[in-house]
């Protein structure tokens, strides 16, 4: 049985399927796994409607139309799953290839493309480091600094801590910075609007830490976005597509944006007084300022 999804998230695969992305690239994108996507796509394909006319259907509609159910024959997936478990203790063993293990394997239903394909998937950890490569305009990462800024009240004197939102395009390592009354979900939502109007544009993905502001539920395949967090983005025309958990290169980059934010900002303005963030974005020139690339 496939997973039952959100509207919203039904309407996100529509939005990727618009651009041209394929079952598993929408599958990764949104943090979906392939045979859910897979499923929905062909219930699309036998609607009858064309994707702009999904699109312009609301989530009533959508929830009517399609259930999510489909029948998947686990009993073969899981003696294959059990096989791939004797390729992998079998892997480092000279002269392996998948070629043989396919021609073992007992009435393989599998196509060969599909068999290494399986493994891959089961065994996607065992890898070394590689150097991610970035579609310009593709996804724009988010994250809060894990240290805080200040602002003092004029007329009690009390030190208030103070967020920073960090965004950065990885591409070109275009950064903008803001500092915030809190994380919560008004507030990080805010924050990405601004950030969107400071590049002057809309990523197709944007990427976001599994924070509380953005994920309602965290999870290894499949987290749970937070609704007004969807909403958003339907808006804007793009999705959603939170950082793997255990997956630390998912947001190195942000990272970075923020350590740099750290010398470029709050080094400089650590013997400085504010009395409101309004002030803090306006006065000092490095807020809401792009971290140039040859400094990464």
């Amino acid at each position: 049985m496939a997973n039952k999804l959100d509207p919203m998230d039904i309407k996100q695969i529509l939005v990727l399927i618009k651009d041209g992305f394929s079952n598993r690239k929408i599958g990764s994108t949104l943090g979906i796994s392939r045979n859910t996507v897979n499923n929905y796509v062909q219930q699309f394909n036998s609607s009858g409607y064309n994707i702009g006319e999904l699109l312009n259907f609301d989530e009533n509609r959508l929830n009517e139309l399609f259930t999510g159910k489909t029948t998947i024959d686990t009993s073969r997936h899981d003696d294959l799953m059990r096989y791939l478990e004797r390729i992998n203790a079998a892997r480092s063993h000279p002269g392996f290839t998948f070629q043989y293990h396919y021609n073992d394997y007992v009435n393989n239903p599998y196509s060969y493309t599909q068999f290494p394909e399986h493994f891959h998937r089961k065994y996607s950890k065992a890898k070394g480091s590689l150097k991610l490569e970035h579609i310009a305009g593709h996804e724009m990462f988010v994250d809060f600094a894990g240290k805080k800024l200040e602002i003092v009240d004029k007329d009690t004197g009390e030190v208030r801590p103070v967020e920073v939102f960090v965004s950065i395009l990885p591409c070109s390592q275009y950064t903008y910075v803001e500092a915030s009354a809190t994380q919560n979900r008004n507030d990080f939502i805010s924050c990405c609007k601004n950030a969107l109007h400071f590049y002057g544009g809309v990523p197709k993905a944007i990427v976001s830490d599994n924070l509380k502001s953005a994920v309602t539920r965290a999870g290894k395949h499949e987290p749970v976005i937070n609704r007004s967090f969807k909403d958003f983005a339907s808006h804007y025309g793009c999705v959603i597509n939170p950082t793997r958990v255990y997956a630390p290169q998912d947001k190195a980059l942000v990272e970075n944006a923020v350590h740099l934010t750290y010398q470029r900002i709050y080094y400089p303005l650590r013997e400085m007084t504010f009395f409101s963030i309004e002030e803090l974005n306006r006065e000092d020139p490095a807020i809401a300022y792009r971290i140039q690339q040859t400094a990464l």
